[in-house]
């Protein structure tokens, strides 16, 4: 790390080496389960092997650790240099899975598509961080409010121990059935357990106990639950120590262009969504966000999903899951994220400890998720109270529709069902339906402000939500 870092910037100062790697594991233990869901579910939809299931996970952890490290520590061109995670998008499982069920590439038809969709997104990074004007405090809070929102439905449902229905194949018909392991008693307790001792810590407790209250609190569930016979470590004595994370291990991509159009689209619904995720962390840490940083930043996200693509995984985002984490532990060093890296990289490689990290249960980190992404929810309320609706009633209702918009794919999976196929990966998108109507009724309500204009706003909102 650069001797002349200063001590001053939150952001850019190191905490002791003592607090740095917890603090660093506390966010890998945050976004593991999210990490690992996309090839895991992407992986067995292929009727993949479970070793090549297993390879594709340590490859997604491998190509993580390298995407985080270059979106927090930077390299020329590349890099908001904030306390960012990088993880596979949700965002992309349908229409992998809608390109694996519709056309023959296979797997490396699906990589090649990844590729070039991390190059279409370095291409188009400067245009979309083009948009700030179009972002002033109104439209950012609602699209932030939605994040937590939307991230609300993945925590309550690791509180659940899954997902409440599960798709089988009967008489050669798909279909949906209950999962008759969802919302059991034991597990529910034990994800308020864990919910209980991350509130007690931050009552009771200051400095840097309270802010890894998060890492211990998941760590209590992690004992209650081997306690109680839930925790199993039958994959950590199977697994390797070390193995290693080849490019193209199942073979050279290749390239088509309906994939490719497809993984397009995804690479736009999620830079757009890294955009407001990125304007969130500069409310949260107090730092303007310039045009030329989102820019870094965007190019960061396209770069590591071309990365992903090279290393046999999937499209690759900012993970909101973290930004929560740094709301609700107020550590904002850039350098937490970069061992979080770090520690990425080495679970990719030595799969016996990811098997370890693997191994807590979802209802632990459920009850961990419920603190995080509330609080995103929350940093878009501090945000809209800066708004001063009495001189600009309209804002109300740029707020009350977008938000309400934005809950269709949530409360309404099928809603755009008739719609054309090819525009669900858009539909499919609370947030970018939030983000683009709240534009829209801003544009439309105040019409277009100047960019300075926007950053006074935002920066005095900032001001303003940091005393809330």
């Amino acid at each position: 790390m650069p001797e002349t870092m200063t001590k001053t910037d939150p952001i850019d100062s190191c905490p002791p080496a003592g607090q740095l790697m917890p603090l660093a594991l506390q966010h890998v233990l945050v976004m593991y389960a999210g990490a690992v869901a996309v090839p895991l579910i992407v992986g067995r939809a292929l009727n993949l092997s479970p070793q090549e299931v297993a390879f594709l996970i340590s490859a997604d952890l491998f190509a993580c650790g390298i995407a985080t490290i270059i979106q927090s520590w930077g390299i020329p061109g590349f890099g908001i240099k904030m306390p960012v995670m990088m993880g596979v998008t949700f965002a992309s499982v349908g229409p992998i899975l809608s390109i694996a069920g519709t056309t023959d590439v296979g797997l490396t038809g699906i990589f090649g598509s990844v590729i070039a969709a991390g190059l279409f997104g370095i291409v188009i990074a400067p245009f979309i961080s083009r948009l700030l004007p179009l972002f002033p405090p109104v439209v950012t809070g609602t699209i932030i409010l939605v994040i937590g929102i939307s991230l609300m439905r993945v925590g309550i449902n690791w509180a659940g121990g899954g997902v409440p229905t599960l798709t089988r194949v009967v008489d050669g018909v798909p279909g949906q059935f209950p999962n008759p392991a969802y919302a059991q008693p034991q597990g529910l307790m034990i994800a308020g357990f864990v919910l209980l001792v991350i509130l007690s810590l931050l009552r009771w407790t200051t400095g840097f106990l309270r802010n890894i209250a998060v890492l211990l609190g998941i760590v209590a569930g992690c004992v209650v639950a081997s306690l109680l016979g839930l925790m199993h470590f039958e994959k950590v004595a199977e697994a390797h120590w070390v193995d290693i994370v080849l490019p193209f291990h199942f073979g050279m991509p290749t390239f088509h262009l309906i994939p490719i159009l497809t993984m397009c689209i995804v690479i736009i619904v999620t830079l757009i969504e890294s955009l407001g995720m990125f304007l969130a962390l500069g409310e949260m840490t107090d730092r303007k966000v310039s045009k030329a940083a989102l820019t870094r930043g965007l190019r960061a996200d396209g770069l590591g999903t071309l990365i992903g693509g090279v290393f046999n995984t999937f499209p690759y985002t900012s993970f909101s899951q973290n930004v929560g984490l740094v709301g609700v532990t107020g550590i904002r060093s850039r350098w937490v994220t970069v061992a979080g890296g770090a520690i990425m990289i080495c679970l990719g490689l030595l799969p016996k400890m990811a098997a370890l990290v693997e191994s807590v249960p979802q209802v632990v980190l459920g009850g961990a998720g419920i603190v995080m992404f509330g609080m995103v929810a929350v940093t878009g309320v501090r945000i809209l109270s800066t708004v001063d609706f009495r001189t600009r009633p309209n804002d109300l209702f740029i707020v009350a529709v977008s938000v309400g918009v934005g809950m269709i794919p949530i409360v309404a999976p099928g809603f755009f069902q008739s719609l054309p196929h090819d525009l669900h990966p858009l539909l499919e998108s609370g947030i970018l339906l939030a983000a683009i109507v709240s534009v829209l009724l801003n544009l439309f309500f105040n019409g277009m402000r100047s960019k300075t204009s926007v950053e006074q706003e935002t920066a005095g909102a900032a001001a303003s939500a940091e005393h809330c």
